[in-house]
């Protein structure tokens, strides 16, 4: 077969973003966020100073956009939100990965294009985002519009003596980087393991270190490739985000975040690139090239087992959408869970989600509207909106002030909001605040206070009510 020879300029368009959200002011700011930093193992200032700047490793478009994507980027839009909410100017960059092996073996699967499948898949994770009321990033940028500027990151890394060739293809050698592993801190034997399970080559003869990573990948019959000073071929996936995120955001910036698997090798590569193409560490700043904090999700499952495309057991959002079920409830149902737990995806979650949506705009309205008791659909029992729709009222209470008084404006409600999400993007707790106050709420306690809460929980938990 031969190889699909791609001109200089085909596909390097730029990619769009989705819609911007409409977020409502809230009234005064929130605390700086803060978030778990897996390279120190501690919980971090997410963003010093004025400024935050965060880069998302994306997708690969086939099979999107599923509950485990869905969760991931979720998690950075609580981010967003949270440093928005803290008066942060904001930049953020999310990537996707239009050409890479699993994309190339799923067009071959099925007889299509990989530039159609793509194509097909990105409208789809924009669409099923734009539902979700994610955020979306300030520049979304593709690995085929980025060719170019991929090369001449890899050039540097190669004037630095980084790199070697094998056989055509051209790989990193990670002893080049002094500081490697201190992201993920694995030991050898690990790494060699997942570097084999994520797209590694470690058994290969000729390599200097088992995972040195590929940078460029030299043409295959019946593959795209593009001309580069490396021979035609196409670039690694770690040194497509270590260029990305290096040229938008600048040699060191906040926050890399991705889900827990991208740990080692992606996260571990694509910083020690940027160590090397960077000189490591930054002349008068005394601070590391690249990301001053790495941020991870944990993994959705679904009957115990992790929801992958190798095991075929994914659910996808747009075909909940398309089974008639509110965008909100998906999402509610999603950051019911911590952003770094892993948890278990389930229909009865879903309907519980459901069910904790209607009340929280029930508890909206009756609010509103100077009260409404039980009578509005709410429950006075005590049990409130937490114990029917599987939430908390065991806290110190969204308005535990000292004076011991509720206060019915609403404010109480946001400040607490507000405290739970810059505790590490505490969703479970900001829900069991939202619980509560349904339940006072639909009791006749919280009067005045359904208009404020309303715009929080839009604010900050990107729910519509």
């Amino acid at each position: 077969m031969p190889v699909t020879q791609v001109a200089a300029g085909d596909n390097l368009a730029p990619m769009d973003s989705w819609a911007p959200v409409d977020v409502p002011d809230l009234p005064g700011s929130g605390p700086q966020p803060m978030i778990w930093d897996t390279a120190s193992g501690a919980l971090a200032l997410a963003a010093p100073g004025d400024t935050a700047t965060l880069y998302a490793c994306g997708i690969t478009p086939y099979d999107a956009t599923h509950i485990g994507h869905a969760a991931t980027f979720l998690a950075w839009d609580l981010l967003v939100r949270a440093w928005r909410d803290a008066g942060k100017l904001v930049t953020y960059v999310q990537n996707v990965t239009d050409v890479d092996d699993p994309l190339l073996e799923r067009a071959s699967r099925d007889g299509e294009d990989w530039r159609d499948l793509a194509a097909r898949e990105i409208a789809l994770y924009r669409s099923d985002m734009t539902a979700l009321r994610v955020l979306p990033p300030d520049r979304y940028i593709g690995a085929v519009e980025s060719i170019p500027l991929i090369e001449e990151f890899s050039r540097t890394l190669a004037d630095r003596g980084s790199l070697y060739e094998i056989g055509g293809d051209v790989d990193f050698s990670r002893a080049a980087d002094p500081a490697f592993c201190s992201v993920s801190g694995l030991d050898a034997e690990t790494m060699i393991v997942l570097a084999a399970e994520n797209g590694g080559d470690p058994a290969r003869p000729g390599k200097k270190d088992p995972v040195d990573p590929m940078v460029w990948l030299a043409a295959r019959p019946g593959e795209p490739s593009w001309p580069s000073e490396f021979g035609p071929g196409r670039p690694g996936w770690h040194v497509e985000c270590a260029a990305i995120a290096t040229r938008y955001l600048g040699k060191t910036f906040d926050v890399q975040a991705g889900g827990r698997d991208l740990i080692f090798p992606h996260h571990e590569m694509s910083a020690s690139h940027a160590r090397v193409a960077i000189d490591g560490i930054l002349d008068g700043t005394g601070e590391a090239a690249f990301a001053r904090r790495y941020a991870h999700a944990g993994l959705v499952r679904l009957d115990g087992e992790k929801m992958s495309k190798s095991r075929g057991n994914l659910v996808f959002v747009s075909k909940l959408l398309a089974a008639g079920h509110d965008p909100m409830a998906v999402r509610l149902a999603i950051i019911s869970h911590h952003y770094r737990s892993d948890w278990d995806w389930t229909g009865a979650a879903l309907a519980g989600a459901v069910d904790r949506l209607a009340i929280w705009r029930a508890a909206v309205a009756a609010s509103g509207a100077g009260g409404g008791g039980a009578g509005a659909g709410g429950s006075a029992d005590g049990a409130g909106a937490g114990a029917r729709a599987g939430g908390s009222a065991d806290g110190a209470g969204y308005w535990a002030n000292g004076a011991g008084e509720r206060p019915d404006d609403g404010s109480a409600v946001l400040a607490a909001l507000r405290r739970r999400l810059a505790d590490d993007l505490d969703t479970p707790g900001m829900i069991a605040v939202v619980d509560e106050w349904a339940a006072d709420a639909l009791a006749g306690r919280a009067a005045g206070s359904g208009s404020l809460v309303r715009a929080a929980v839009d604010a900050l938990l990107g729910i519509a009510l």
